[in-house]
């Protein structure tokens, strides 16, 4: 089972076999399970990279490898055993991992979830399983899918057969059609605190100096996948230098804006070059919010309507292949003047 886009350093979900700071929510799960009261969709939902998607392989393991629910252990089995095999290699029969296509000619994830790939939902439901076990499908992220994919999957989880379990994963659940969130069971995830960050990044082989622990954890807003771009792509750096360019003014300004362009655009830097992208707009919004809550209300307005913009102008440039270095610089000029 292939995982495009996996962060250095990273674990792909249905091979990590820890997860941390979550363990009611995995009680929540091993109980309703052996219960008998488990909702056939289960709409798992929180910031990226806490976790969400691990939970859902660990309890899809636990559900596949305890068929009798009445018989099942009180808590989510460890995958360590066959099953657990067939799921990391992509052989389990009963379990359908529906995300990102691959595209042939990049080797690259595409940008949504298409109808087609949740079509194949239906058909895995249609097939008869062995042995009369659970067949499960984890939608991975549901925020991914477009139009035409989302309406689909209303009709898979209008009419669920017997012995089927959806986890659908979404880091907005708010952007979720309102039906596909009607018909499922929410489970919301915290974002990790700082211990927990810790401890999955030491699982990870992470090095984390102690000291920086505080400021990482502000920093990723407790994601892991967020961590690991602050410390293995230089996303601290990248901050660091970002508040250099608004600290500066005149022709220092500007370099500092050069230097900043230059290592978001060049070879290699898709990741870090997005996070810098999620960063800004994310500080323009806190920016606007603190703003208001002080009483400038008309440059609260201006950092509200360029955060808009910033995404307008950054979503133009990804659709048309734009000079990335001078979209930056033309944006960077922009923040600086608000």
């Amino acid at each position: 089972m292939e995982r495009p886009g996996l962060l250095d350093g990273a674990l792909p979900p249905f091979a990590n076999h820890r997860l941390f700071g979550h363990g009611d929510a995995e009680q929540f799960l091993a109980d309703a399970y052996r219960s008998g009261k488990l909702h056939h969709a289960i709409l798992i939902e929180g910031p990226e990279g806490i976790g969400k998607a691990t939970l859902a392989f660990r309890f899809a393991h636990h559900v596949l490898s305890h068929p009798d629910q009445a018989q099942a252990p009180a808590m989510l089995s460890e995958p360590e055993s066959l099953v657990a095999r067939q799921i990391a290699s992509g052989a389990s029969h009963n379990l359908l991992h529906i995300s990102r296509p691959v595209d042939e000619k990049t080797g690259r994830a595409k940008t949504t979830i298409t109808v087609e790939e949740v079509r194949k939902a239906g058909h895995f439901f249609s097939q008869t399983s062995g042995a009369g076990n659970w067949r499960i499908v984890i939608l991975d992220p549901a925020d991914d899918m477009n139009r035409n994919a989302a309406n689909a999957i209303l009709k898979v989880l209008e009419e669920p057969p017997k012995r089927s379990l959806f986890l659908v994963l979404s880091h907005a659940p708010g952007k979720l059609l309102p039906t596909i969130r009607s018909r499922c069971m929410p489970l919301k995830l915290q974002p990790l605190g700082a211990q927990d960050l810790a401890q999955a990044l030491d699982h990870l082989a992470v090095p984390l100096p102690a000291e920086r622990l505080d400021t990482l954890a502000a920093q990723s807003k407790g994601s892991v996948s967020q961590a690991l771009k602050l410390i293995n792509y230089g996303g601290l750096d990248i901050i660091s230098a970002f508040e250099e360019c608004l600290a500066a003014d005149g022709p220092a300004q500007r370099r500092q804006m050069h230097k900043l362009a230059d290592a978001l655009s060049g070879k290699d830097s898709d990741v870090v070059y997005q996070f810098f992208a999620e960063h800004l707009v994310e500080f323009l919004v806190d920016r606007a919010r603190q703003t208001a809550m002080s009483g400038d209300l008309p440059r609260a307005d201006r950092l509200s309507r360029l955060s808009t913009a910033v995404v307008e102008k950054l979503g133009i440039s990804s659709a048309y292949n734009l000079d990335r270095k001078q979209t930056l610089l033309e944006i960077l000029t922009e923040v600086a003047a608000v």
